[in-house]
């Protein structure tokens, strides 16, 4: 099953300062035919403008990754962390049994960024947070694993987070091709973040959704020069 969800059939919030897109449920935004897709329970497309953002607030319970399209975002946390995440780079936070945190954007330009929160698999544990910079050229061509719940990907250099699912990206090339063996029973959502690419003989734009279950493999082609994420989530057992 391939579900498409246009860039034009989401939900739109308009904050001045921010300009936020919601995949599903979120804030005001009702829709009880949207409460997630799997453990994946929130996905915002959201812009901000400059030298605004989100001041101190908190959560628990949630896995949280921002995926940075353009610009950058500074996190502050109760914890003590700070740190600048810029275009194609990757932060992660485990609210855990609670933490307070603000993201803003600090430059010049607007910022543009997916946020996407994924059920961990066990609630509770110590917050934590941490961002890492991956250059694009090392996911050109091929899939990247930037951020997982398990220990051989943290190994091999993804951000760690506490939950069964892994966060990919691509930056392909015209007419180039990635395939993708999915693991029984997950649930894939993928976005894409500039360009077309056709999965699976689906097309989807820049910023176009597809949710992806029940099947074996993907296959990717970028019908532009393309760049795209996806988390592949399976529901915890716990």
């Amino acid at each position: 099953m391939i579900e498409k969800r246009e860039f034009k059939q989401l939900a739109h919030v308009d904050h001045e300062w921010l300009q936020a897109r919601h995949h599903f449920s979120f804030g005001n935004y009702w829709d009880p035919s949207r409460m997630g897709f799997g453990p994946i329970r929130v996905w915002n497309d959201d812009e901000i403008q400059p030298k605004t953002g989100f001041p101190m607030h908190g959560h628990k319970d949630m896995e949280i990754i921002t995926y940075v399209r353009e610009g950058a975002i500074t996190h502050r946390d109760n914890m003590g962390n700070e740190g600048r995440t810029e275009a194609g780079d990757v932060q992660v936070m485990s609210a855990g049994t609670g933490v307070m945190h603000s993201e803003y954007n600090l430059e010049d330009e607007r910022t543009r960024l997916f946020q996407i929160w994924i059920e961990p698999r066990a609630p509770g544990g110590a917050p934590r947070w941490d961002a890492k910079a991956f250059p694009k050229g090392d996911r050109s061509g091929q899939l990247e694993i930037l951020a997982s719940g398990f220990d051989e990907d943290v190994s091999n250099g993804a951000l760690m987070i506490g939950a069964d699912a892994r966060l990919y990206g691509a930056s392909l090339t015209a007419g180039t091709t990635v395939e993708h063996r999915i693991a029984d029973g997950s649930h894939i959502y993928l976005v894409g973040s500039a360009g077309r690419i056709r999965v699976n003989g689906e097309t989807a734009a820049a910023r176009d959704s597809l949710a992806i279950r029940d099947l074996a493999s993907l296959q990717i082609e970028a019908v532009d020069d393309a760049e795209f994420v996806f988390v592949e989530a399976q529901q915890s057992q716990n």
